[in-house]
C-alpha cells in the first residue's frame, strides 16, 4: 500500500498559536468558533479584548473567559507531531517552579512520570505496545490521586431517554464538569443500561444530534436557549438502528 508522507512545516499553520507564533502548549479552543491557541496567550489577550484573535466574533461581551476551554485532543495531537515537544515544555515548567523555590505540582509531575515510563528513547518517542496495561494503571492512579474536576464550573443535566426501545436511567439528574464531552456521556448511559457499544447511542439537545467531541459548555451555549435551566438532552439509538 502507497503511504505519502507529509512534511510538518505542511500543517504547522494548523498547530501553532496565532498570537505567539509557537506550536500550541496548553490548546485552549474559543467555544464560540472553535478556534485554538495557547492558553497562557489567549488568557492574556483577553485581558484586554471580548473577541476571538482570529476571526474576531465577540465570545462575550464582559467574561470572555467563561467561554474558553482546555482542548486534550488538540494538544495531545502537537504532542504526537511534534518530536520531543512535551518533555521540553515539562522540563521548563519543571525549572520553573525550581527557581521560584516551589513545588512542582501533582499535574506536572504526572505528566513527566508518564512520558519517562511509556517512551522508548531508541524509538523516537514512540509508545509501546506492551506497555498499555502499565499506562492504564498510571492513568488509573492519576485519577485516583486527583479532583475529579471538581473545581471545573459545573453543569447540572437531565437525561431523559426519547425511544422506546430503550430504558430510562433510574438517576436522570447528573452533575459534572463543563469540559467534559458528548462522548462521556455517551459512555456513562451505556455503562448504566448494560449496552455492548457507546456507539449504538445518540444524544440530541432541542432535537438536534450533539457531536462526540462538544463540551457541555460548547452545547450550553450555542444550543441550550434556557439559560437558568439545567440542561436537557435526550438520549437514543442511532438512527442506523431503529
Amino acid at each position: 500500500m502507497l503511504t505519502r508522507k507529509i512534511k510538518l512545516w505542511d500543517i504547522n499553520a494548523h498547530i501553532t498559536c496565532r498570537l505567539c507564533g509557537g506550536y500550541l502548549i496548553d490548546a485552549t479552543t474559543v467555544t464560540e468558533c472553535l478556534h485554538t491557541f495557547c492558553r497562557s496567550c489567549l488568557v492574556k489577550y483577553l485581558e484586554e479584548n471580548n473577541t476571538c484573535p482570529t476571526c474576531r466574533i465577540v465570545i462575550h461581551q464582559s467574561h470572555p473567559l467563561q467561554y474558553i476551554g482546555h482542548d486534550r485532543t488538540m494538544q495531545d495531537i502537537v504532542y504526537k507531531l511534534v518530536p520531543g515537544l512535551q518533555e521540553a515544555e515539562m522540563r521548563k515548567q519543571r525549572e520553573f517552579y525550581h527557581k521560584l523555590g516551589l513545588e512542582v505540582p501533582g499535574d506536572i509531575k504526572g505528566e513527566t512520570c508518564s512520558a519517562k515510563q511509556h517512551l522508548d528513547p531508541h524509538r523516537n518517542g514512540e509508545t509501546k505496545a506492551d506497555d498499555s496495561s502499565n499506562k492504564e494503571a498510571a492513568e488509573e492512579k492519576q485519577e485516583e490521586d486527583g479532583d475529579y474536576h471538581r473545581s471545573d464550573e459545573q453543569v447540572s443535566i437531565c437525561l431523559e431517554c426519547n425511544s422506546s426501545k430503550l430504558r430510562g436511567l433510574k438517576r436522570k439528574w447528573i452533575r459534572c464538569s463543563a469540559q467534559a464531552t458528548v462522548l462521556h456521556l455517551k459512555k456513562f448511559i451505556a455503562k448504566k443500561l448494560n449496552l455492548s457499544s457507546f456507539n449504538e447511542l445518540d444524544i440530541l439537545c432541542n432535537e438536534e444530534i450533539l457531536g462526540k467531541d462538544h463540551t457541555l459548555k460548547f452545547v450550553v451555549v450555542t444550543r441550550w436557549r434556557f439559560k437558568k435551566a439545567p440542561l436537557l438532552l435526550h438520549y437514543r439509538p442511532k438512527m442506523d438502528l431503529l
